[in-house]
């Protein structure tokens, strides 16, 4: 089985060391207020609000933050916000997924065009890059839940599609449809993961020099730091070398 792929390592290291600590708590917060004012506030009965709320959970957001963004919706607190995806196209040609929680949509727009064309990069239109990307569910566990024949036989059973090993862990895949439950059934067998959550997965990646890598982390930087982008996902692929020198 293939090892983590680079485009999601370097994902997992940037939410975990590089997004401001409050910055990412809010963004957090905002998508378990959406998500509970879409449904049903009680997770149990929420598919979205309850995996909202599981990835809050994975990246250490205290619970009386959570719980204060679930009591929003209830009191029907908070602005509305839209969801809108944008797709381009970053240094060396790399297809670039920004996804948004807005209560402007005419200003995160301007912002998004503004911040791609800035750092060398370009807007497209809505499907330019998707077809390049899986939209799939995604469920990481830490290397210390078992070997990879352990994992690939729990995956199985609980209906995932496939399944990423190496010494740092393993990945899990599933249709994004099935992500609530093949959770819940990874949980039962494997114990809580690290992290569960709908993610775009490259189906073609674009070759990257550490100059080209240089230019698209400041893109993705510039466009993680404004408050109406809840996550950028790129198809880019790199080696070995360029990765340590980043």
């Amino acid at each position: 089985m293939a090892g983590h792929s680079k485009w999601a390592n370097i994902q997992h290291r940037k939410g975990r060391q590089d997004a401001l600590r409050s910055k990412l708590f809010s963004k957090l917060s905002k998508e378990i207020t959406v998500a509970a004012k879409m449904g049903d506030p009680d997770p149990e009965k929420n598919p979205r609000l309850r995996l909202a709320v599981k990835e809050a959970k994975s990246q250490s957001v205290p619970k009386d933050v959570i719980d204060r963004a679930i009591k929003k919706s209830v009191a029907g607190e908070g602005d509305e916000y839209e969801e809108i995806r944008y797709e381009g196209y970053g240094p060396n040609g790399v297809a670039v997924i920004v996804e948004a929680l807005t209560d402007n949509r005419n200003r995160t727009a301007s912002t998004v065009r503004s911040t791609f064309s800035k750092n060398g990069g370009n807007l497209g239109e809505t499907g330019s890059v998707g077809f390049m990307f899986d939209r799939m569910g995604e469920v990481v566990y830490g290397a210390d839940v078992g070997d990879a024949d352990t994992v690939m036989m729990a995956a199985i059973e609980a209906g995932a599609e496939d399944v990423e090993s190496s010494d740092e862990g393993h990945v899990i895949y599933c249709a994004d449809s099935d992500l609530n439950d093949v959770g819940t059934s990874l949980e039962g067998e494997l114990g809580e993961s690290e992290s569960t959550k709908l993610i775009w997965k490259p189906t073609t990646t674009t070759e990257m020099d550490l100059e080209a890598m240089q230019k698209l982390m400041r893109l993705v930087d510039a466009l993680e730091d404004d408050d109406d982008i809840q996550r950028v996902t790129t198809n880019f692929e790199a080696s070995d070398e360029v990765m340590e020198q980043l």
